[in-house]
């Protein structure tokens, strides 16, 4: 197995595609958004998170991974996805934690928007995207483990993802 990348990863990663992000360590226990929130003094609607989903396509029996990136307390709606892979709800599913380690590279808790070890497709849930309009386009991210978490704007975020990401 792969090893697991770091903040210290994702940090490189961020200076070699000049990326406007910052990681900000040691921000305590947070394990719930609004644990984290209030750590780094911001509105719950700030946090977002990034999720690994796999979806089974029945006619074939492929399994495609895809990465949601949506608002941290809000659930992530399947029909997202359903839509876009014309599958049922019950074909997609979370990823196992190993699975995320592996294709992604970060602990599950920790996993930041981009700099993943697998290119993957991302959909970014509507609500983050509504959030540049608010708080400054700020947004917080995973920054690679789970005491660490990336501030960037919602920008940055689509411009960094580019053509990855699907409607």
């Amino acid at each position: 197995m792969n090893e697991m990348l770091t903040p210290d990863d994702l940090q490189r990663w961020l200076d070699e595609h000049n990326v406007d992000a910052r990681l900000i360590r040691d921000i305590g226990d947070t394990p719930t958004v609004p644990a984290a929130a209030q750590a780094l003094g911001v509105e719950t609607e700030q946090i977002i998170k990034t999720l690994l989903f796999r979806v089974r396509i029945p006619q074939s029996g492929e399994v495609k991974s895809v990465v949601v990136i949506s608002n941290g307390e809000g659930w992530v709606d399947k029909r997202l996805l359903t839509a876009r892979f014309d599958v049922g709800k019950n074909q997609i599913k979370l990823a196992a934690p190993d699975q995320v380690t592996a294709l992604l590279g970060y602990p599950v808790g920790g996993v930041p928007p981009f700099g993943h070890r697998t290119l993957l497709p991302v959909v970014i849930d509507p609500p983050v995207l509504d959030l540049a309009g608010r708080h400054d386009g700020l947004i917080f991210g995973g920054g690679g483990d789970d005491r660490t978490m990336m501030e960037l704007r919602v920008e940055t975020l689509v411009s960094v993802l580019g053509d990855r990401v699907v409607e």
